[in-house]
């Protein structure tokens, strides 16, 4: 059997198609989460972005397509719970990953991604005569997501 979370056996989630969730930023391990985490919504209502949503079995997950995370530590200042890690601490070890249905991949202008990167972690070099080449520094990356919404094809996933 492979390494499930106990949240996710009992709700079936043993086999192939196991999906891997973004917690808030600072939250402790996937494990220690859900065992620590009452789902009582306060980390949902205290973050002014409205990112995080209810995922599977009412557990808080980012949902990045409604906007990036700005590490206001709302939600872990909300959490009564012990469910967020000392602030002291990098808030999380997720990057942004460019898939090939990307505009620029295929052959189209688009820069949507680069232009709310405040990390400066995506760069287009310039190609004679084509179109931009698109490059991820994931070393700059912070994983906020801004980039995720703004793109037109759906064709950048935040993951750890």
């Amino acid at each position: 059997m492979s390494n499930i979370t106990r949240a996710q056996f009992l709700r079936g989630g043993w086999g192939s198609n196991k999906k891997t969730v973004i917690r808030p930023p600072w939250s402790v391990t996937e494990d220690s989460f859900t065992d620590l985490c009452n789902r009582c919504g306060a980390c949902l209502d205290s973050c002014p972005e409205k990112i995080i949503v209810n995922g599977s079995g009412k557990f808080p997950i980012i949902d990045f397509q409604k906007g990036e995370c700005t590490f206001c530590q709302a939600c872990a200042n909300a959490c009564q719970y012990r469910a967020f890690k000392p602030l002291s601490e990098k808030p999380w070890q997720i990057t942004a990953e460019i898939k090939d249905t990307c505009l620029s991949k295929i052959g189209v202008v688009c820069q949507s991604c680069s232009e709310v990167c405040d990390q400066g972690a995506i760069h287009f070099s310039l190609q004679m005569g084509g179109v931009p080449d698109i490059s991820l520094d994931n070393t700059q990356c912070n994983g906020c997501g801004a980039c995720v919404s703004i793109c037109p094809k759906n064709a950048i996933k935040i993951s750890a």
